[in-house]
């Protein structure tokens, strides 16, 4: 049987070292602060925030959740982003994305101190990363890593293949990689033959944002396959691609209308060694990861 990278266990034992960092902090006079930006009324990004602002105060971080209107004009949101940027009490600034079409997300995020970005996105944060230099690393990719070396998963001298290019996941997930001394590959949706260069991966990563992408047939038995990926699935088609006869899983789509599915097909994980499961896995580790890179920040900026 696979063993199963249980991405609970990760997180909780992540928040209990940032709430004992912050209580060390405490003891100095410092108290990491958390700035996030909610435009609008978007539920899923409602219940997100609310998770992270409720995780500050479970790990003794302060927080301040910010509600523009969803009329915000960008130059509003660049008055309020200079505003974050001064603020000494705030030491990450997340903005909520999707932002309204009036927004210039990318000329907002860009003017986010890099000091502050917890979210990892700015661009000379991407630059130290590459570099190998302190930064701070997105938080998704950061906990992928983190999984696999709490997990026990040797990552340095491995193959790792990760599937997706993205900015935010692929790109950061493969640089980190790399500093862990895998030898890592990246490959896309345009890649010749995907097939035959995931089989060689003993770490296979799946950032792609399609729904059980990755087959059986491209893992290599025994691989630790790390899923990305959430896709929610709401068409009986769908669900009987993925889990035709799970029993848990029907209950759960006759309940709600709908079910999550990662990057990598159900079935696939039979093939390998160990996984992170979706729900469960990679996922819950990002607001920890969010937790420990605003410490991180404030840390940092107070040259701690």
């Amino acid at each position: 049987m696979p063993k199963v990278l249980d991405g609970a266990v990760i997180a909780s034992e992540i928040k209990q070292e940032v709430a004992a960092e912050v209580k060390r902090l405490a003891a100095r006079g410092v108290r990491p602060g958390l700035a996030a930006v909610l435009v609008g009324q978007v539920p899923a990004s409602q219940i997100y925030v609310k998770s992270k602002v409720q995780a500050c105060a479970d790990l003794g971080l302060f927080s301040d959740l910010i509600t523009p209107a969803e009329t915000v004009t960008t130059e509003e949101m660049l008055a309020l982003i200079a505003t974050l940027n001064a603020r000494d009490d705030i030491d990450g600034i997340l903005v909520q994305l999707p932002l309204p079409k009036q927004v210039d997300a990318k000329l907002l995020l860009d003017a986010i101190d890099p000091a502050k970005d917890v979210d990892g996105f700015h661009p000379v944060n991407a630059g130290r990363l590459q570099a190998g230099r302190p930064a701070l690393a997105p938080c998704t990719p950061a906990g992928v890593i983190e999984i696999l070396k709490r997990s026990g998963i040797p990552i340095a001298g491995a193959n790792a293949v990760v599937v997706g290019r993205s900015d935010i996941v692929g790109k950061p997930a493969a640089m980190l990689l790399l500093h862990e001394n895998a030898t890592v590959t990246i490959c896309h949706s345009k890649t010749r033959d995907l097939g035959a260069v995931t089989r060689q991966a003993d770490i296979l990563v799946a950032a792609i944002g399609r729904p059980g992408f990755i087959t059986p047939e491209m893992v290599k038995p025994g691989a630790t396959v790390i899923d990305v990926g959430i896709n929610r699935i709401e068409t009986r088609e769908e669900f009987d691609r993925f889990f035709k006869g799970n029993e848990k899983r029907e209950a759960a789509f006759t309940k709600r209308g709908s079910v999550i599915v990662g990057d990598v097909h159900p079935k696939a994980f039979e093939v390998a060694g160990a996984y992170t499961p979706v729900p469960g896995g990679v996922g819950l580790l990002t607001i920890a990861m969010l937790m420990a890179n605003t410490v991180r920040a404030a840390k940092m900026r107070r040259g701690l």
